[in-house]
């Protein structure tokens, strides 16, 4: 079976991307280069910005140029898509209607390995963007399943997004993952059952976090995905 190209549109941030491809690399059996999976990345910062469209609602709509990207990335040779960035998937009807090619749900995907680990799971804590939490991504699917999302109070979300902003400057210390730590106990103490680092920004960061929950990385779920799709999985 020829091996699948994916196109990853990329750029939200720029770092989240490269931890992306990085995740998929480490999580494709190799023995030399020929091994690994060919990425063709579209790496653009130019992207508009989500915040500004979703949640401040004074920015240009995003949904032209992530469309854009993805029918260059399928005229470059991609045989499917995929998204790191959790809110940009508010716009994922949009981009699987513009290409020929799959596109892979990150939501979907990161919802459905959560019931699958623990079908009797109740609460859930989600650590993401206002934005993902405003568009309601996450909790439209869990509802389907009775299964209640817990949130972060009004200063630990605003904290939460300063700690986004930095880590897309790619200049920071231990503070943001001092931050996340702190916010993820603080969910926990909400009795929630699982956490989902659902923001590539804090997927960064995130590979130390341990709050004695499981804990489900939405980039990393996809980082997976990649893999499996590529090999014919």
């Amino acid at each position: 079976m020829k091996e699948k190209t994916v196109g990853i549109i990329g750029g939200m941030g720029p770092e989240a991307t490269c931890d992306l491809m990085m995740r998929v690399i480490r999580a494709t059996p190799a023995e030399d280069d020929a091994d690994h999976i060919r990425m063709v990345v579209d790496n653009n910062p130019k992207v508009p910005s989500r915040i500004k469209a979703l949640i401040e609602g004074t920015g240009e709509s995003p949904v032209a140029c992530l469309t854009d990207m993805a029918q260059k990335l399928a005229a470059w040779g991609a045989d499917f898509l995929a998204i790191p960035c959790n809110t940009a998937h508010y716009y994922y009807e949009d981009i699987k209607k513009a290409v020929s090619i799959p596109v892979l749900d990150m939501i979907a995907l990161t919802t459905a390995a959560v019931l699958s680990a623990q079908p009797k799971i109740r609460r859930v804590g989600l650590l993401a963007s206002t934005a993902v939490h405003m568009t309601q991504l996450y909790e439209k699917r869990f509802a389907q399943r009775g299964v209640q999302l817990v949130c972060p109070d009004g200063d630990d979300q605003q904290a939460l997004m300063a700690v986004i902003r930095q880590i897309k400057t790619c200049i920071y210390d231990e503070g943001p993952n001092t931050t996340l730590q702190r916010i993820a106990r603080n969910l926990t103490a909400k009795n929630a059952e699982a956490l989902i680092i659902a923001c590539t920004e804090l997927s960064v960061i995130g590979e130390g976090l341990d709050q004695g929950v499981p804990i489900y990385d939405a980039s990393q779920v996809l980082a997976r995905k990649i893999v499996e799709t590529a090999k014919g999985g």
